[in-house]
């Protein structure tokens, strides 16, 4: 079986389409999925699907990438996670790509989700873009690692070197990995994760984003995850079953799912 780490399935082109979503997510041995808050007017459409079906769970957190939006604060994020489908903070992190200027209020954002998982003791989902080092300095400053008392998480969606995967996995974070490995341009991601112990790993869609090949280019679905993990088998030179079972129980235990 499968887990999609991490998906966005409460975007209208994919709510829309909810019945085809688990039907396809069945017909491949997708099991669970985790629905990722990217802001918190729309975080009660993410914990509606959550509460709806028991094998969604969800997070809580606000995308680097909003400037415009409402601002949490820890006493809030703290509030709104407290309840058994949200199972984590974020996604929250650092992106120096799409946005300019002075970025302080997404560092000072990104300290106040790790604070609040300190407090909740609710793992991280960590979303990091052009801004690694300072991603993983305020992981350190701020105690966000199990080294230091923190809960970890998980670097969603990984694009970065191996040395900032190993500084991350350091600090007791997982490393999850997109459809954009299985890209033919992605060589250097493809070295990555070869290294990257599969005890550390997690997979994930994104979707909608970021199709996995053979469906690169179209829109994405949890459903679609499994074949993240046939191209990670592949790499690896693992049997996909392997695979299948560690990524599972890598993400059961990471938040904390009963099995």
């Amino acid at each position: 079986m499968y887990i999609d780490s991490h998906c966005h399935i409460n975007f209208p082109e994919l709510a829309a389409r909810m019945p085809e979503l688990l039907a396809r997510m069945a017909e491949n041995r997708v099991t669970h999925a985790l629905c990722v808050s990217v802001d918190l007017p729309d975080f009660p459409q993410v914990l509606a699907l959550a509460e709806q079906y028991p094998h969604i769970y969800a997070s809580v957190g606000v995308h680097p990438d909003y400037a415009d939006t409402p601002e949490p604060t820890v006493e809030l994020l703290v509030k709104l996670a407290d309840h058994p489908k949200i199972i984590a903070i974020g996604e929250t992190g650092l992106d120096y790509y799409r946005l300019e200027g002075d970025l302080e209020w997404q560092r000072e954002r990104f300290r106040t989700h790790i604070k609040a998982s300190r407090i909740t003791r609710k793992p991280l989902i960590i979303h990091t873009r052009s801004a690694s080092a300072d991603t993983i300095r305020l992981l350190q400053e701020e105690g966000a690692g199990t080294d230091q008392g923190g809960v970890g998480g998980v670097m969603h969606c990984f694009t970065e070197s191996l040395e900032v995967a190993e500084a991350a996995i350091a600090m007791g974070f997982y490393i999850s990995f997109s459809g954009i490995v299985t890209f033919k341009s992605a060589k250097d991601l493809q070295a990555v994760a070869q290294a990257v112990p599969l005890e550390r790993m997690l997979i994930e869609t994104d979707s909608p984003y970021l199709a996995p090949v053979p469906f690169r280019g179209r829109m994405n679905e949890p459903g679609y995850v499994r074949h993240v993990a046939e191209y990670i088998a592949t790499l690896k030179d693992l049997p996909l079953d392997q695979v299948a079972r560690q990524t599972t129980d890598n993400f059961l235990n990471l938040f904390n799912v009963m099995r």
